[in-house]
Order: structure tokens, then sequence, then C-alpha cells
């Protein structure tokens, strides 16, 4: 068994990861990062995200600081403030305040300072247009809190932070997968690696996990949500598969979070099983429901389509879908609002049935037609007078139906009209180890456990239930760089 020596080990590259390798180099100490997968598979879930990234800011001119513009644009802009608070609000609101108040705190505080790091590191930043912006009068108006995005989504994300840390010269190890922690006198002392030419062990004086949570790993995935999530699709990497949670809690981490929760969403039906590294981007997800009617193969509706902005009931929303006969849902849209629908429908990729009538909609669709044809019916007739606006929570609901629709509720009355089949993808577990906010691993008796680290996905307790669009991102950013110093300024202490 060969050895290589080492102060730092990250496991895993996707954001969190390279955030946390990263901000250890810069303290000084040297770096590992062992990724499971091959080199043309590397990058995580992160890989495969849309970019937009949620940050607390006081207002446009701190935007500013992380995507670059100019005063002709600026003059256009309406953007609503977006504190750190009402980032905390937010998370705790779709949480049921179940999240641990003092990770929150941590998240919403510094994620501001964390993407001005990372924009000096090579990340390029952008306004997202496309999917949080609304164009009126000659005025562009943002709004749900989610502004900013990465330059080329995951794919540039990940790009930039894979070149950085060639610029720093932090060795990345493919096709090495981290199999156990080493410990001596109760503090890690390295890290065992199977590797293409064999069992490796790594001596090192701190370990960051950050490798993911058991979200591609059918059986711990069944056992922690049900069986139904067997026939969930996977969104992301093939390689997040609980290795770095099962390491951590032989030498006796504590488990934390909900176990039973997890972020996934409505995507394409054709979408598939697991994220293809050759069509990445988020491009199969469809997440123009709050503008749909959404109906199941009985023809029943199941959900309130316009409860809330996207970005706040998407990532609970899968899950629904996945609870429905054949674990299958129909967006349906009419002519009205076929033109304001988001990119990813009209990419090649996306499966959609048309048809100039209702009828002829519903012969085309694996649905029963007569309860289909009387839920539009009924739907229509409890359609309430109002204006349509896609910007704001417009109140423009239904009555006297279950479940209500609560904002965007147009009639589906005028052809063409469109079905969108969608099915449930998993992006990740809810469920990881406990720590403190500086990412530190604590034992079941709630002490770190020393040169111990986790970040990204691994953190159990920041999001139950539902999910904020662009905070997981920014949670895998602001954790990994907390991580990562931390995880250097052991090494250096202990050496």
């Amino acid at each position: 068994m060969s050895q290589y020596d080492v102060d730092v080990v990250i496991v895993g590259a996707g954001n969190a990861a390279l955030c946390a390798a990263i901000s250890a180099k810069e303290q000084g100490s040297s770096v590992l990062v062992l990724e499971k997968g091959p080199f043309e598979k590397r990058g995580g879930n992160s890989f495969f995200t849309d970019g937009a990234i949620r940050v607390a800011y006081e207002n446009l001119e701190a935007v500013t600081k992380v995507v670059d513009l100019d005063q002709e644009t600026i003059n256009k802009i309406d953007m609503p403030v977006y504190s750190a608070q009402d980032f905390y609000d937010d998370i705790m609101r779709v949480s049921k305040n179940q999240s641990k108040p003092e990770l929150i705190r941590q998240l919403v505080d510094q994620s501001l300072p964390t993407i001005e790091w990372m924009k000096k590191q090579g990340v390029e930043f952008e306004l997202n247009y496309a999917n949080q912006s609304f164009e009126k009068e000659g005025k562009i108006h943002f709004w749900g809190g989610l502004p900013v995005k990465t330059v080329e989504k995951g794919i540039g994300l990940m790009r930039s932070l894979f070149n950085r840390c060639e610029e720093l010269g932090i060795d990345v190890w493919y096709e090495s997968a981290a199999t156990k922690i080493v410990k001596e006198n109760s503090t890690v002392a390295g890290i065992e690696v199977q590797t293409k030419d064999g069992l490796k062990t790594v001596k090192c004086e701190s370990v960051v996990l950050a490798c993911g949570s058991i979200e591609a790993n059918k059986k711990k995935r069944a056992d922690a949500l049900g069986e139904e999530w067997n026939e969930a699709l996977v969104r992301g990497t093939e390689f997040n598969t609980g290795d770095g949670i099962d390491m951590a809690v032989s030498i006796g981490a504590q488990t934390f979070g909900q176990v039973n929760g997890c972020h996934a969403i409505g995507t394409d039906a054709n979408a598939p099983r697991v994220g293809d590294f050759q069509k990445p981007g988020d491009i199969f997800k469809k997440h123009s429901y709050p503008y749909s009617v959404m109906v199941n193969v009985e023809g029943n509706r199941f959900v309130d389509e316009g409860a809330d902005f996207r970005n706040y009931t998407y990532a609970k929303y899968g899950k629904e879908i996945l609870k429905q006969p054949n674990n299958i849902a129909y967006q349906i849209y009419d002519t009205k609002v076929r033109p304001i629908l988001r990119a990813e429908y009209n990419l090649e990729e996306a499966t959609v049935v048309e048809a100039s009538s209702l009828e002829a909609l519903a012969d085309q669709l694996d649905i029963n037609k007569e309860q289909f044809l009387q839920t539009i019916n009924e739907f229509n007739a409890a359609v309430q007078e109002g204006e349509f606006n896609p910007s704001d929570k417009d109140g423009k609901c239904t009555k006297g139906i279950t479940p209500p629709k609560s904002n965007w509720a147009q009639t589906i009355s005028e052809g063409p009209f469109y079905a969108y089949p969608v099915t449930c993808g998993i992006t990740f577990s809810f469920w990881g180890l406990a720590t403190t906010p500086e990412g530190e691993v604590l034992n079941t008796k709630n002490e770190p456990i020393e040169g111990l680290y986790a970040a990204g996905e691994m953190i159990g307790g920041i999001f139950y239930e539902n999910y904020p669009g662009g905070s997981g991102l920014m949670s895998g950013s602001v954790f990994g760089k907390l991580a990562g110093a931390a995880a250097s300024h052991h090494a250096q202490k202990v050496k």
C-alpha cells in the first residue's frame, strides 16, 4: 500500500469541494482533491446546476460588485432589495422553522462576501434575466430574490474553479474513491483511497468531506425516503452515494437533518435516468408550472400550481408528482401563456404534445379523457377576474375548487394547447452530518471530531421540507470556503 502526504484532503470535486480546496490552499496548506468519477465526469451535482445562486444584498450597487453592468443597463433595472434577513426568513419560512438557526445565519451573512471571493477566484456572474425578470414599460423588473447566476451555468462555474485549482497547484486524483478515514489519538491522521492503481493511504492532518449525500444510491434513497423513490430520476452525478456519511459515521460522527426530505423537482418524463454529462445545464427541468394547470393520468389536479413563486415550490413539487399514478403528471398550457414559458420549453430535448383542441390533446395523452376535460372546465369556471402579472404574486386566483390556484390563474381556453409530461427528479437529500457553523463535524456527544470537516450537501440541518431556489449552490460555496479555511488552520496548528 503506497503512501502520500498532504496537509488537507478534500473528498469530492463539486462546487463545495473546490471552494474548500481553494480556501485551504489560500491559507498556506498543501491540498489534495479526491474525485470518485473519471475526468470526463468531474464536477459533481454542481456541473448540472442552472447556476442561479441566492445571495443577500442591500441594493443594486452591492450586486454590481460581482456582476459587471454599465450605467445604461443599471438605469433600466428595477431590483428589489433582498437583505440577509429576507434570505434568512425565506429559508425559515419554507422549512417551517425547522432549519438550524446558527447554520442559516452563517449562510446568509456570508453569502455576498463569498461570491465576491469566488469572483476573485475567476468565477463569472451575470444577471438572471431569463428566469427571474420581466420587462414592462422599458424597465426590467427582477423578482423572487434570485437575480444572480454563474456564467454558463454549472459548466462555467466548475470550469472556473478547476482552472483556479490548476493555477494554485492543487492536485486532483480522478477515479479515486475515499473508503476510510484514519484516526490516531482521537484526531484525523489520514484517509484510505481506492485508486486505479490500487489502495493508497494518504497521510493528512485534516479531511473535508464534500462528496454529496445519498441521492444516487437507490437502496439508501428508498430506505430514507420510501420505496416509491426507486422510480425517481437522478438529476445529477451518479457518484453521490453516501460514502462520505458512511465514513464519518464509522469514526463516531453524528448524522443530522431531515432523513425523509430531499430536493426533488418536476423534470421531463423522458430525461435520462442519471445526469448526462453530455447534456448538462439543467436542461430537462420544467419550471413554468405556476402558469399551468397540472394534472395526473386520472385527469385530476393535485397541487396549487400558483401557491408561490416557482423559487419556493419547485423543490417540493417533484415529490408530489412522484406520488401520482405512474409517477407522471402533465403541465397544460394554452397559447396565451406559451410565449412566456421558460427557455427549457423551447429546447429540442423538451417532450411536448400539441393539439388544436383539448379533446384532441387528451386523445394523445395517457389520461382519463372525460375527467381531464371536466377538470379543465371546472378550473376555467373557477378563475376569478384580475390582471395576470407573472412578475409578482398577482392574487389572480380560483374560487370553489380544490386544490385552489392562488396566483396566475387563467383559463385554459385558447388553442393551440400544449401538454408537457413530467416526472420526479431528485437533486439531493436534506440529510447529512451534524456540524458547527464553521463546518466542523460533530460526534454523537456534540463535540467536534478533530480534523474532520464537511461542506455542501453533507451538512444536515439547513433544509427541511422545501428549499428556496439557488440556496444550495450558495450553501456549498459558503460552507466550502469556511470548511477549507478551518481545515487548513487545524492542519497548521497540529503539524
